[in-house]
């Protein structure tokens, strides 16, 4: 009977450490497969941005990791044709850089599903110049140059009409061939968005979208003009935007709930100097 204890004994002693080593790997199993808490394995979300977004983004990041364990990764594009692109590809996750009129357009012409999952801030555009102080000033001859993808060049085209300087016909997305008027014979010259910046030193003045405004160093309360903002402007508020197979991702809505925040508009007002509107729980009237 001894002998049967004894060996009884020696037999879970040895089992112990099998028991433990399994319970261990069990537990960490689990960890890893959690969604995004505190406690499970970190998720990564792949964010194509533009210019200088990264100083909101990275805030918001460091937000997104004590808060869900989310570890964001910022790829910086340089073209507007960039973001969506990545994404529809799989090379990001999210992209957070373009107006729902934009996206709206994009996926009609490339035949992508694109899914807005946010708002984030109303950019009015503006019509800068180095060579006059207003508007008045412009005067026959003058050449203004304006974005030319498909919606900002249509929106930098009403900028104009809105000054009186030119008349346009019904089009949906007009471009400089719907001009029905051109009192002044002005040339307006339609360039990529990210060049209407440096376009400043040889035209007379510029429509610049804000982001771009920025990039360059424009100061925007010294603009000749700003784009009014009203209930048309809903089209034009900025998203973050994922493929519509992954609209719903747990993960993704923790990411906008991040942004939407108190805080980021601080920031906005701090890096944007208003320049930037935070659109999420924006009334427009």
């Amino acid at each position: 009977m001894k002998k049967s204890i004894k060996r009884t004994l020696i037999t879970i002693v040895l089992a112990l450490p099998l028991f433990f080593l399994l319970s261990a790997c069990g537990s960490s199993q689990s960890s890893a497969s959690g969604t995004s808490s505190s406690t499970g394995a970190a998720k990564t979300v792949r964010l194509g941005i533009m210019g200088s977004d990264d100083r909101i983004w990275t805030a918001v990041g460091k937000v997104a990791k004590k808060k869900y364990n989310i570890d964001l990764k910022l790829t910086k594009f340089t073209d507007y044709n960039q973001p969506n692109q990545a994404l529809s590809d799989g090379s990001i996750d999210l992209n957070a850089f373009q107006h729902q009129y934009f996206l709206d357009n994009w996926n009609k012409a490339h035949k992508t599903d694109i899914v807005s999952i946010g708002k984030t801030v109303l950019a009015p555009i503006r019509l800068y110049s180095n060579k006059i102080t207003s508007v008045k000033a412009i005067k026959k001859g003058d050449e203004i140059a304006i974005p030319n993808d498909a919606t900002n060049e249509g929106r930098a085209l009403n900028v104009l009409v809105s000054l009186g300087l030119i008349k346009l016909n019904n089009a949906a997305l007009p471009t400089t061939k719907d001009i029905t008027s051109n009192k002044l014979n002005l040339k307006i010259t339609a360039l990529d968005a990210a060049q209407t910046a440096r376009s400043l030193s040889d035209v007379t003045a510029a429509v610049v979208n804000d982001g771009v405004a920025n990039d360059a160093g424009l100061n925007p309360h010294k603009a000749l003009f700003v784009e009014k903002v009203d209930k048309k402007s809903r089209p034009y508020i900025n998203i973050i935007a994922a493929n519509k197979k992954d609209a719903n991702n747990k993960t993704y809505k923790e990411l906008v709930k991040c942004y939407q925040t108190e805080a980021t508009k601080k920031l906005l007002q701090r890096y944007y100097k208003g320049a930037d509107i935070a659109a999420w729980d924006i009334t427009l009237k």
